[in-house]
């Protein structure tokens, strides 16, 4: 589902370049789950934001669903993100005019679901919803709704739109340890139920230690892989 090769990304600076990460090279089966895990600076944002072609490497390789990254432009880079992969974000990245309902609607009307009637995509969102336990608070606003509640709905949105693939971005890193628990335990819940590829960026070991494989940053290098 997704594989590096020999993966970097550097930076000019008034001396030479500088390495923001280098040398990754992984494989990742469908339906698996990754952990990316590090320091803050170690290289693990750059990473997610090159395995989603968010951004471009220096030298290596992407393969999403068998696609070279660097064969695509930007659009075409876009048009796969929307065809494989979903997102979650620590800041959960919702409208805030628009309902838990709208919110989740959003990427079915534009992707997913498009072209099919409204109602359809209406009632997918409200399944979607109630399956996170927010059925009573579908007209709810980001504004008005808690932390949890909140990333309860972005998950409902990324898993929604059926992903093959699903970067989690940090899921937990803005919630109290309590209802941080709970959001992890709904991830995994509903990835073992769909089936869909996990790549979890977390400085959380307990965390990571749910997923099936884990790889470890420092400095933007890899220090440690563990089953991949």
């Amino acid at each position: 589902m997704l594989r590096t090769e020999n993966l970097g990304k550097h930076v000019v600076v008034a001396d030479g370049e500088l390495d923001i990460l280098a040398g990754v090279s992984f494989s990742l089966a469908p339906g698996s789950s990754l952990a990316i895990v590090g320091a803050s600076g170690s290289g693990k944002s750059t990473l997610l934001a090159l395995l989603a072609g968010l951004d471009t490497p220096s030298r290596g390789e992407v393969w999403l669903a068998g696609e070279a990254l660097s064969k695509q432009d930007e659009d075409g880079r876009a048009r796969l993100r929307a065809r494989y992969a979903g997102f979650v974000f620590q800041s959960f990245q919702l409208l805030p005019e628009l309902t838990a309902l709208e919110n989740v609607m959003l990427p079915l009307e534009l992707h997913a679901g498009k072209g099919q009637p409204r109602k359809a995509l209406e009632a997918t969102a409200r399944e979607w919803l109630q399956r996170v336990g927010l059925a009573s608070r579908v007209d709810h606003t980001p504004r008005t709704l808690s932390g949890g509640e909140q990333q309860r709905v972005a998950l409902a949105r990324a898993f929604a739109a059926r992903p093959q693939l699903l970067f989690a971005d940090e899921p937990t890193g803005s919630l109290d340890t309590h209802t941080g628990e709970q959001v992890a335990d709904l991830l995994f819940e509903l990835n073992r139920e769909t089936g869909t590829t996990l790549v979890l960026v977390t400085h959380d070991n307990q965390l990571a230690a749910r997923c099936g494989a884990r790889l470890r940053l420092a400095a933007g290098r890899v220090t440690e892989q563990e089953n991949l």
